[in-house]
């Protein structure tokens, strides 16, 4: 199964124009199941003590069939993973640092060894991450660099590829050729 994890909320979003040329590709070519988690149409807990107590009461029990796990169990056991978010303050909307909190759960998506290390337990070979931006992308570590970090070392996917368009918003910009011309290779 094709994640796709999707945090663009305008409907011109050129972000998600770019993420759905990639999963044309992708569907083209594995003939997969796509499943779309929209993020703008989730209610989210707040991670709070509350909800943080119980997630991992839960975790410890093993009852990972729990509701509360469901966006997690479908990131764990997705074959390949599509996030697209567009570039906003040096980083990305925060509904997906909110999903990230909702995924991130010891024994379902990664666990700890004995050194304290994380290790992964997701099935995805591959994560895409898919970004526009009106300026220029000041940084790479912000955005991308974040959720690239927590795939490696916490999830353990290990082939990870940035796909972006930036400056489309600068005068006299050509917004089209310059989407054209970003490699959405696969």
């Amino acid at each position: 199964m094709i994640l796709y994890v999707n945090a663009c909320v305008r409907n011109e979003s050129r972000t998600r124009r770019l993420a759905e040329k990639l999963i044309d590709k992708l569907e083209s070519v594995n003939k997969e199941e796509i499943k779309e988690v929209r993020l703008e149409n989730i209610s989210m807990p707040i991670a709070d003590e509350e909800f943080i107590n119980k997630r991992d009461s839960l975790a410890r029990s093993g009852r990972f069939d729990d509701p509360m796990f469901d966006l997690a169990r479908d990131f764990a056991s997705a074959d390949t993973i599509v996030i697209a978010a567009p570039y906003w303050d040096l980083s990305f909307p925060a509904m997906l640092k909110q999903y990230i909190e909702q995924i991130n759960v010891v024994g379902l998506t990664f666990k700890y060894l004995d050194n304290g290390m994380p290790m992964g337990l997701c099935k995805a070979g591959r994560l895409y991450y898919v970004t526009t931006a009106g300026g220029p992308i000041l940084s790479d570590e912000y955005g991308f660099g974040y959720v690239r970090t927590i795939a490696e070392v916490f999830y353990g996917i290990k082939d990870i590829h940035y796909i972006k368009a930036e400056g489309l918003d600068i005068v006299g910009a050509d917004v089209e050729a310059i989407l054209k011309a970003v490699p959405v290779t696969i």
